[in-house]
Parts: C-alpha cells; sequence; structure tokens
C-alpha cells in the first residue's frame, strides 16, 4: 500500500509540475499587459486578483481544491500582519490568493531568481537574503512601506517549514516587532493539510488532497504590548486552534 501511495503521488507531482507550467504561462501574459509595468500599489492588487484566477484553476484541477474561512475578520478599509504557520511550499500559493485585498509575504530571494516565474513572484514578495544582515534590515523597512501602502504584510514567524511532529514550531519575533512599531494587528491564518500534499521530506512528491485556511479574529496592537507579549498571545492562540483540530 505504501508503495502504491509513492508511485501515486510521483505520477500526481509530474502532472503538478506540468499543470503549474502551462497555468504559469497562460496567466503570465494578463499579467504583463495588466499589471507588471503598473505602479504599486496598483500592480500588487492586480497581481493577486490575478493570482486568485491562477490558482481558482490551478488547486482544483491538481486535486486540492481550497476552502477558505474567515474573512469576515478583516474589516473594509482596515490592513493586517497576517500569521500563518508554514508546513510546505505549498502554503504561499494558498495564503496569498485567500487573503482579502492586496498583500505581500517576506519570501526567500533565492525563488525570485527562477525564470518567468520570477517575475511574478517579486511583484508578490518582499524578499530577502538570509545570510545578510542588511538584506534582513532592509526588507524590515519594506515590510513597513508595505503596510503604508494600504496593503497586508503576510509573515511566516516559524521562519522555515515545520519539520518536527509539533503542530507549531516556535516563533521569531521579527513580525510581532513589526506590529509592536506600526501598531497595526496581527490575523492569525491557520493552514491546514499541506504538509499531506507536499511534505518538506521528500523530493517529486504531490499527493493530492482539500486544503482550508482558516482566518482568526484579529489580535489588536494594545498600548502594554511588546514585540514578546504580541509573539507569546498569537503563538498561543494559533497552537490551540490546531490542537483542537489534530484529527481535522
Amino acid at each position: 500500500m505504501k508503495l502504491i501511495k509513492e508511485i501515486v503521488a510521483r505520477i500526481c507531482a509530474l502532472w503538478a509540475i506540468l499543470l503549474f507550467t502551462v497555468t504559469l504561462l497562460i496567466f503570465m501574459i494578463p499579467f504583463l499587459l495588466f499589471a507588471y509595468y503598473v505602479k504599486e500599489p496598483k500592480k500588487n492588487r492586480r497581481f493577486i486578483e490575478l493570482s486568485r484566477w491562477w490558482m481558482g484553476v490551478f488547486l482544483p484541477l491538481s486535486g486540492c481544491p481550497l476552502t477558505v474561512k474567515g474573512k469576515e475578520n478583516f474589516a473594509p478599509g482596515e490592513n493586517y500582519i497576517v500569521i500563518c504557520n508554514h508546513n510546505s511550499l505549498m502554503d504561499v500559493p494558498i495564503s496569498s490568493p485567500a487573503i482579502p485585498g492586496g498583500n505581500k509575504t517576506i519570501a526567500k530571494i533565492e525563488m525570485a531568481k527562477i525564470p518567468v516565474f520570477g517575475l511574478m513572484y517579486r511583484t508578490g514578495s518582499v524578499l530577502v537574503d538570509r545570510r545578510s544582515d542588511q538584506s534582513r534590515k532592509d526588507s524590515y523597512n519594506k515590510m513597513k512601506e508595505v503596510l503604508q501602502m494600504g496593503l497586508h504584510m503576510c509573515i511566516y514567524p516559524e521562519g522555515t517549514r515545520n519539520k518536527s511532529k509539533e503542530v507549531l514550531g516556535e516563533f521569531h519575533g521579527g513580525a510581532f516587532r513589526l506590529a509592536a512599531d506600526t501598531k497595526k494587528a496581527l490575523m492569525p491564518g491557520v493552514i491546514f493539510h499541506t504538509k499531506k500534499v507536499l511534505p518538506a521530506n521528500k523530493t517529486f512528491y504531490f499527493l493530492p488532497h482539500k486544503l482550508e485556511i482558516h482566518f482568526l479574529p484579529p489580535i489588536p496592537v494594545l498600548a502594554e504590548d511588546t514585540a514578546d507579549t504580541l509573539k507569546t498571545k498569537t503563538h498561543s492562540i494559533m497552537k490551540t486552534y490546531l490542537e483542537e483540530r489534530k484529527d481535522y
């Protein structure tokens, strides 16, 4: 049974790669025509709208339909620092189009070097070279600029994919320092099942499964809050939510 599962996952991986490539090339045309040469923040908003169409095609056809819950927690006219758990490379393709309104994600600079895909990746991301202290400082200022433009800023505070048996890894402090500095509320986004589809410890493996992201009520930044108290509070809320749904 395990061998059959591995074979099926590799056949599905080939299909997913082909489907991703074809749909990328198709959606690259309207991206270049209607988004790429436009100034921010309109450029990003148009890109995110196209991404919703793109993932609306790719995800169902790859066997991974997406359900989004809690979009009503985004108040009209407000922008947030969205905090997501990180289990898989599938997390960004579902979180970015699922967030209502324009948004950018903190992301590794290496992915931006991929031909064609890199153009879209850059538009939806604040890029950071984790090996460079200066790049990390610059990315922090760029995230502030994203919020000042009225866009949401999506951050994965675990820093890397969670490969442990814990439902949620430890958080780094950058996202919460950003919240303390800007007074922007935190919006927890809890992602389910991406680890089953694209596990971090396997290569050329893709197992179709329904995906979900749940946006929880926002966490306001109170006068007495610090980056540490916000980090502890957010981690506790998200971990509890995940633990209550371990078998979900």
